[in-house]
């Protein structure tokens, strides 16, 4: 295993996270597509709570993480919650699929690329060939603990730790995470794999996710699966 990244102190405010807008605070859940009647509803909601990711780990019953680790009585806990309950089924880049992460940018800009990164690659697994609209909800937030940095290693010229930004692959990346998890760390602040020059963060601890607060919501419109979106503000 490679050295650890150094850390650096990160004092950053209104950092983005773009989540999809139904999953937001506000936001309709989309069980109620499902039904008009209101007791069909209720029994899909209790079903959909038994299998519920976050509503394990609050009651003490995920394996990824302990519930003593979350945050309750806060602005925004269930989607602070949320991010570390409900990982990607083959994890992300710095967290597997036991954990989830808060990934936040400190740019908007970034946050969207990163954004319609993604999104374009599942129409494109999925083969969608279709016009694809969907709304984000930006989530803000603040950081300030020291964090480890791959910015640091980048502009010394180092390319000791480019596995770890691998446009592809997450191998390497989950592999640091884990070895970070186990020693404490914070999370990893590194730059954006999606548009240059922009600056990621990934937050491990959800205590460290502060002053959350729901920002402005925007509009992605992929006209399909093999071309970039046009996002504008709700």
């Amino acid at each position: 295993m490679k050295s650890l990244p150094a850390t650096s102190l990160i004092d950053q405010r209104d950092a983005h996270r773009l989540i999809p807008a139904q999953f937001a605070d506000d936001g309709a859940s989309v069980l109620a597509r499902l039904t008009g009647d209101e007791e069909t509803l209720d029994r899909i909601f209790e079903l959909d709570n038994a299998t519920n990711d976050r509503l394990w780990a609050q009651t003490g019953r995920s394996l990824g993480i302990d519930a003593r680790e979350l945050v309750f009585g806060i602005p925004s806990y269930r989607i602070i919650n949320a991010a570390f309950c409900h990982p990607a089924p083959d994890g992300s880049r710095f967290n597997s699929a036991d954990r989830g992460a808060w990934y936040a940018a400190f740019e908007l800009k970034t946050s969207q690329a990163e954004v319609a990164y993604h999104r374009q690659r599942w129409l494109q697994e999925i083969k969608w060939d279709e016009e694809e609209v969907a709304d984000y909800a930006d989530y803000l937030a603040d950081f300030r603990a020291e964090f480890h940095d791959l910015r640091a290693a980048n502009s010394r010229g180092s390319k000791q730790y480019g596995d770890y930004l691998s446009p592809d692959s997450y191998v390497a990346s989950q592999a640091l995470a884990v070895e970070l998890l186990k020693s404490g760390s914070s999370g990893i602040v590194y730059p954006s794999v999606r548009r240059p020059g922009g600056t990621c963060i990934a937050c491990f601890r959800p205590v460290l996710v502060t002053n959350v607060r729901k920002g402005e919501t925007y509009t992605f419109v992929f006209p399909d699966s093999n071309r970039s979106p046009t996002i504008r503000r709700v």
